[in-house]
């Protein structure tokens, strides 16, 4: 069936016409999603990415134009877009919970000093960073995101998470020589 009558069909409300294209095109799309929200997302952020993208099909038939290209392109776009959206939302609004052990082991910047007092000086150093510095500092060496990665989350030019994290690590290294100058 074309698809300029499958969208006047579904534009009818004929379910059946629903159906064929859920029947489809449900494998792709999941495939789409799933590929943008491998990282973050689970089974379920995968599921409702898709189903969205089907209820908007079914509200929205009339905004699909079949002179531009074809249904299943319009679907793999529209389910990306909203892939992303979500991804960008799960990045932003999950919670980072800051296991002191793990982050000190990621986290290599005081090899001169033993263990025990990295760990008594390092998690200090870091609560003096802004909250920006340390959010990008745990998701880079604590969840090993890519600086890509964090700049797609937190909706940020890449060389700006660079700079910031350059910046952050500088400034730990400088509190923990102070520190060091201090205990000595």
């Amino acid at each position: 069936m074309q698809d300029a009558k499958i969208i006047e069909k579904i534009q009818n409300g004929e379910e059946a016409a629903m159906n064929l294209v859920v029947n489809q095109y449900a494998r792709l799309l999941w495939t789409i999603a799933d590929a943008v929200l491998e990282k973050v997302g689970t089974v379920q952020d995968v599921e409702e990415c898709v189903a969205d993208v089907f209820i908007y099909l079914w509200q929205n038939a009339e905004k699909y134009n079949p002179e531009k290209g074809k249904l299943k392109v319009w679907l793999s776009v529209i389910t990306r877009s909203r892939a992303i959206n979500r991804y960008r939302k799960l990045c932003k609004y999950q919670e980072l919970p800051l296991n002191e052990t793990i982050f000190l082991q990621q986290l290599d910047l005081t090899e001169n000093l033993e263990n025990d007092r990295r760990k008594d000086l390092l998690l200090p150093a870091f609560c003096l960073l802004k909250e920006e510095e340390r959010d990008i500092l745990t998701r880079r060496y604590y969840y090993e995101q890519k600086p890509r990665t964090i700049a797609l989350a937190l909706d940020m030019p890449v060389k700006r998470v660079e700079n910031i994290l350059y910046r952050a690590k500088q400034k730990l290294r400088q509190t923990l020589a102070d520190q060091k100058e201090v205990l000595l």
